[in-house]
């Protein structure tokens, strides 16, 4: 649409309509933030580059690499959407005028998670010799199960990201990147666990590698969170409650099970995958057993309250880890963050 040339009426241009990425400035107020972007530029990693000639993926039973394939299709619905949801994040640290070191440190997260993406299909690639766990004819009974899990994953994480969309313009990064760290702490620990207990040279990489990664994403929140939780509006304080609780909910399908009143699976669907993790870990692929993923989710939950109790914000109930807290009676889908 034709709009009327005015710069020959006014000396400066009127003032831009906010939201908007422009104008442009570049202040720096916190320097923990120049710190974390340093560390990324120099651990920068090619998930191509790893030791993939050492991987003999003939060494394992179609069953194995099934089981193993699938894993890394389950991280896929979490890690691997991450590219987009942290690009959706970077784009509103451009529309909020975010200081430049933190627009820096969201990008580096875009850019981490991209690998992780990257990692996840070159995993599944070699192991089902096909690029899509969806559209991959199964060689074992157990493999026809999982990709039907691998199906409702997929349609589980579809809701999600539609619900992400609209939250994103809804919150302050404040409340965005405390559903953020809620993902760090855990991945942080379970990442560790996978690269000491996997046998495969080429996981092992990939697992040190994401870990790290997962360790400065952490540390991009805390120091925001330093930042802006000490005046951070009661309103905000409550929507935090409630992610912490909604996080526990979502990424309990990667990090420890699916709660069923919350995720739409098959009713064996959890069956299917402790079977698959048995094959796997048989294999030497280092999947953490139902204690250690409860004990894990338990740390990462208690470290997460130690955070927000410092700023007063009340900490959701957790029973299915042992934790009281404020109760949350139910989470709505469309009033969530999901974190990824």
């Amino acid at each position: 649409m034709h709009k009327e040339k005015i710069a020959h009426t006014m000396a400066l241009p009127p003032v831009t309509e906010q939201p908007n990425v422009f104008p442009l400035s570049w202040n720096a107020h916190t320097a923990k933030m120049e710190e974390v972007w340093d560390a990324a530029q120099r651990e920068n990693w090619d998930p191509k580059q790893l030791a993939w000639d050492t991987f003999d993926v003939e060494s394992y039973s179609w069953e194995e690499r099934e089981a193993i394939a699938y894993w890394w299709t389950l991280l896929s619905c979490f890690d691997a959407s991450a590219p987009p949801v942290f690009a959706e994040a970077l784009i509103k640290c451009y529309e909020d005028h975010e200081e430049d070191p933190v627009r820096r440190c969201f990008f580096s997260v875009t850019r981490d998670e991209q690998n992780h993406e990257q990692m996840c299909g070159l995993a599944i690639t070699r192991l089902l010799e096909h690029p899509d766990p969806l559209t991959y004819t199964p060689k074992t009974a157990l493999g026809k199960k999982l990709q039907r899990n691998a199906h409702w994953l997929y349609f589980n994480g579809g809701r999600y990201w539609t619900g992400y969309k609209k939250a994103v313009p809804k919150y302050s990064l404040a409340v965005l990147f405390s559903s953020f760290l809620m993902g760090e702490i855990a991945a942080a620990t379970i990442f560790k666990q996978m690269h000491d207990n996997t046998r495969e040279l080429v996981f092992k990489e990939a697992f040190r590698n994401i870990g790290r990664d997962e360790g400065r994403h952490m540390a991009i929140c805390m120091a925001l969170m330093e930042r802006d939780y000490p005046k951070l509006p009661a309103e905000d304080r409550a929507i935090v409650t409630k992610q912490i609780r909604a996080g526990y909910l979502f990424l309990s399908a990667v990090l420890f099970e699916p709660p069923m009143e919350f995720w739409d699976l098959p009713a064996d669907f959890i069956e299917v995958q402790r079977e698959a993790e048995e094959v796997a870990r048989g294999a030497g692929f280092g999947i953490p057993t139902y204690e250690a993923k409860k004990e894990n989710w338990k740390n990462a939950m208690l470290n997460l309250k130690g955070v927000l109790d410092r700023y007063d914000i009340p900490f959701p109930a957790i029973p299915e880890v042992g934790i009281s807290g404020q109760e949350i009676s139910q989470v709505d889908m469309d009033d969530i963050i999901p974190v990824f």
